[in-house]
C-alpha cells in the first residue's frame, strides 16, 4: 500500500479533472446538470455549496491521493460555491476544508462501473451521507430498484424507503418526475421541499406564470361582460344604471 503523506498532498492544478470515462448515454449528463440549473434557482440566494457534475474527487482515504472517484454528481454543503473566485477544475477534499460531498449520484448505465460495489465501498469508507442510485434501465438485471437512496450508519450503507425521499441533512427532497423536455414527457432527477412538491424548472415556472396571467385575464374579461349584461338589463327595463338609488 502507498504511504500518504499528507502534508505534501498535490493540488487541483496539478491533477487531472476527471478519469475520461466516456459516458454511455446523453442522460448521464444531462439528468445531473438539470439537478445543478435547478440548485442555482433554489439556492439563489446561498453561497456556501457546490454541485459538480462528472468531477473528479480526490481524498487521502484510499491507497492513492490521485486517483480520485468520479461520480455523475455530487453535493457539498459549507464550501464555497467558487473556490477563491474561480470555477473548480475538481474537488479535492484536502483543499476543501475536508468537507466530503453530503450526497452522490451515480447513473447506472449499459457499461456497469460498480455502482452497487466498488464505488459504494469507497463513498462509505469517505464519509459520504447520502448516496443515490439511478438506474432507469438495467435495474431488474441488477436486482436492484430504478431508483435507490442509501444513508451511511454506522459506516455501512442503509437503504431508504419512500420517494421522494427527504434529507434533512441537505434541506431538500429527491426523486423521480415525468416532465416536459424539448416538447416530450421525459422521466427526470428533480428536487422536492419538505411537503413533497417537486420544484420546478424555470421554463414551467414561467408557464404557471403564463396561466396565472391568462386566468386573471378571463376572470377580468368575465366579470366585465357580466356587467355589460346587467346594464343592458337594467337600460331594458327603464333604468339607468349610473343613476340607480342608494340603499
Amino acid at each position: 500500500m502507498l504511504q500518504i503523506d499528507l502534508k505534501n498532498l498535490p493540488t487541483t492544478d496539478e491533477l487531472p479533472d476527471s478519469d475520461d470515462t466516456p459516458v454511455d448515454n446523453e442522460d448521464q449528463n444531462l439528468l445531473p446538470n438539470i439537478l445543478l440549473f435547478l440548485l442555482k434557482a433554489i439556492w439563489a440566494q446561498r453561497m456556501d455549496w457546490y454541485f459538480g457534475v462528472d468531477m473528479a474527487v480526490y481524498h487521502t482515504t484510499g491507497n492513492n491521493p490521485r486517483i480520485p472517484v468520479v461520480p455523475d454528481a455530487f453535493l457539498s454543503i459549507g464550501v464555497e460555491r467558487k473556490k477563491g473566485g474561480k470555477s473548480r477544475k475538481s474537488y479535492a477534499v484536502w483543499e476543501e476544508a475536508e468537507v466530503v460531498p453530503i450526497m452522490v449520484l451515480e447513473m447506472v448505465s449499459q457499461t456497469p462501473r460498480g455502482e452497487y460495489g466498488t464505488k459504494m465501498n469507497i463513498y462509505a469508507k469517505l464519509g459520504v451521507l447520502y448516496y443515490v442510485v439511478y438506474n432507469p434501465e438495467y435495474w431488474q438485471q441488477s436486482q436492484h430498484q430504478p431508483f435507490e437512496v442509501y444513508k451511511l450508519t454506522g459506516g455501512k450503507y442503509q437503504l431508504q424507503k419512500g420517494e421522494p425521499y427527504w434529507m434533512p441533512e441537505v434541506g431538500l427532497g429527491i426523486g423521480r418526475s415525468q416532465v416536459m423536455f424539448d416538447r416530450e414527457l421525459q422521466e427526470q432527477l428533480a428536487w422536492f421541499d419538505v411537503k413533497g412538491d417537486r420544484y420546478l424548472t424555470a421554463e414551467e415556472r414561467a408557464a404557471d406564470e403564463r396561466q396565472r396571467a391568462d386566468t386573471e385575464r378571463q376572470r377580468a374579461e368575465a366579470e366585465r361582460r357580466r356587467r355589460e349584461q346587467l346594464e343592458a338589463f337594467l337600460r331594458s327595463q327603464g333604468f339607468d344604471p349610473d343613476r340607480l338609488p342608494e340603499d
